[in-house]
């Protein structure tokens, strides 16, 4: 009996000095990690765990930054709180342990999380079972985020086509259709409300949660809608879309003139807040709109007059031709300007009787009229003879100076 109470003495001091040597392990472990793009941290303790990513500098190049923290785990017994500081992850946690009924600040069951990368960010992860405490966390960074760069561009050309678009007939229906698809959820909202009782309170409460509640289970759940029920799905696009096109028709494309101009203004402020968010470094995206506004209602005739007097300031270098090149000059302009006149003298805005009083050589000019070359033969004679008289004296010229 003394050997087997010696034993059962052993065995419980092992497992306590096991606890002990568990417990220390678990506190000597880091609770906060500070993470650089591309960095891993594997986790196997339960607790709360901190993971945080401090702010980067702004620089133009790195205006369509993103990072994305990734939490591979699988089990679903964890919860999150986001915070800018550790201080601020375990406020948080300290408030959530009071609260039995409500987690309130518990950000959802997600595995990928947004992070501002110009901005210290903090993510904390808390699990309780030992047996479910694994999971990685790993944060990724995208130099030029496609997505966010494409909202970019979505933004400017909304904002710059906005009055094209507020008078566009096609517009007028694609929206239509959009909106009454969109409004039938609402109808159906509409008809469960007819379920509850009759006070207002109530129906706003519910209209309010169902339809925050129905927009989350729709996104979240779209794809697995749409191939589990892809035939209910078209049709109720196909409907919904059918009903909207005929209201639309039947009342037509918008005809008043303020009316457009409203809707001109409001895709123009669609425009400018897509590119606002088209980017995490805020200043820049702001100075853009800042700008696009600018370039939109800066009038054409102060631009003119801008670049008149910048010209008159500074004056660009007139260059001066060579002798070949005012020669074909000539030959160019004269024939332009001859081209010109047959036109003006065939046209209806010509006078021919006044042209004719005005002339020395009538019969000359209705030759020209009629195809005939506008100089004769001894004109173009001594034409030529001066040229050779010019260029012999430049010659000359030139020799004597040499000497």
């Amino acid at each position: 009996m003394e050997n087997v109470a010696e034993l059962t003495k052993w065995i419980l001091l092992c497992i306590c000095l096991s606890r002990c040597a568990y417990a220390r392990l678990i506190l000597e472990e880091p609770r906060i990690h500070f993470l650089n793009p591309g960095d891993s941290v594997q986790n196997n303790n339960p607790g709360l765990k901190t993971y945080c990513h401090n702010a980067t500098s702004k620089y133009l190049t790195h205006m369509w930054r993103t990072m994305t923290m990734h939490l591979n785990i699988n089990s679903d017994s964890y919860v999150l709180y986001d915070g800018k500081t550790p201080h601020e992850i375990h406020q948080k946690y300290d408030e959530n342990d009071k609260s039995w009924s409500l987690n309130l600040f518990d950000t959802g069951k997600h595995r990928q999380f947004k992070v501002n990368p110009f901005e210290n960010t903090c993510i904390g992860v808390y699990v309780d079972s030992p047996n479910e405490s694994g999971y990685i966390i790993t944060l990724i960074e995208t130099r030029v985020n496609v997505w966010r760069l494409t909202m970019m561009m979505v933004g400017i050309t909304v904002f710059w086509c906005a009055k094209i678009l507020s008078h566009n007939s096609l517009f007028y229906y694609a929206c239509g259709i959009l909106f009454g698809v969109t409004l039938s959820v609402v109808i159906l909202i509409y008809m469960a409300g007819k379920l509850i009782p009759r006070g207002k309170t109530m129906y706003v409460v519910f209209a309010a949660s169902m339809s925050l509640y129905v927009a989350k289970m729709l996104w979240e759940n779209m794809q697995l809608i749409v191939m589990q029920y892809r035939e209910w799905a078209m049709w109720y696009v196909l409907v919904t879309s059918l009903i909207s096109f005929v209201i639309c028709y039947r009342f037509g494309p918008v005809t008043n003139t303020r009316t457009k101009q409203i809707i001109q203004w409001f895709l123009q402020l669609i425009g400018l807040v897509l590119v606002y968010y088209s980017s995490y470094f805020h200043e820049a995206s702001f100075s853009c709109c800042v700008v696009f506004i600018l370039l939109y209602n800066f009038p054409k005739v102060a631009l003119e007059r801008t670049k008149k007097y910048w010209r008159n300031v500074f004056p660009e270098k007139r260059k001066l031709l060579s002798e070949d090149q005012y020669r074909q000059e000539g030959i160019r302009q004269t024939r332009k300007a001859l081209k010109e006149l047959h036109s003006f003298c065939s046209s209806p805005e010509c006078n021919p009787w006044k042209t004719v009083l005005k002339l020395k050589d009538p019969i000359r000019f209705a030759r020209f009229m009629e195809g005939e070359p506008h100089l004769l033969e001894n004109e173009l004679d001594e034409h030529e003879e001066e040229v050779s008289k010019i260029v012999e004296n430049d010659e000359y010229t030139d020799d004597d100076d040499s000497f």
